[in-house]
């Protein structure tokens, strides 16, 4: 059976173009903004802009369900919510290619699996360094986790405030914008869902 290319989601261009090519994309920007790419000040930001984005979006070489793929067994019969908060992280939105920052909330019911807490936050890293909305990078987080651990069921809630608002367009500032996502359990049973709420302080 294929995987869901959201779930994975190792995304990669039809072709990518050289260094080279990228640097000078650059300094057309650099041309098109009305600054001059050949004084001082700017000739060093065609490499620098590009050592800064393979930063930025390193999340394409690095595969969300496969991070989650060593699990442990031995948890004593814990079966109650395991739940990281406050996970901050910094993104970009597809729209405008300019940053959304805020944290994620990410729970789980195991069913008889564990993964190390460690890599919860690593997952939600991974979706943040590519260019996505924020409702995109919710289901992504849920999917890779429902396929990696098949728990009895996941809880995210994101909180984020949009560059693209609050420094363009409308801009208005410090806008929370919050996307949900519960699955199984979390979905089915109010009272779980309304701990999970209170646990994450929402």
């Amino acid at each position: 059976m294929e995987k869901d290319p959201k779930v994975t989601n190792l995304k990669t261009a039809p072709s990518v173009p050289s260094r080279e090519e990228a640097e000078n994309a650059v300094r057309t920007i650099i041309s098109y903004i009305g600054e001059d790419p050949n004084r001082e000040g700017l000739l060093e930001t065609p490499r620098r802009f590009i050592d800064a984005y393979k930063e930025y979006f390193k999340g394409y070489n690095e595969d969300g369900v496969q991070v989650l793929s060593k699990t442990f067994s031995e948890v004593g019969g814990y079966d109650d919510i395991v739940l990281l908060k406050d996970i901050n992280f910094n993104s970009f939105c597809e729209h405008h290619m300019a940053p959304f920052i805020g944290r994620a909330h990410v729970a789980y019911l195991p069913s008889n699996k564990v993964v190390g807490i460690s890599k919860i936050a690593r997952l939600v890293d991974i979706f943040a360094h590519r260019l996505q909305t924020q409702e995109t990078m919710t289901a992504e987080i849920s999917n890779a986790i429902n396929q990696s651990l098949s728990p009895r069921g996941v809880a995210i809630i994101i909180d984020a405030e949009h560059m693209c608002m609050s420094l363009r367009g409308v801009k208005k500032d410090k806008v929370s914008t919050i996307t949900t996502r519960f699955t199984g359990e979390f979905e089915k049973n109010e009272a779980l869902k309304d701990r999970f709420l209170k646990l994450t302080n929402n």
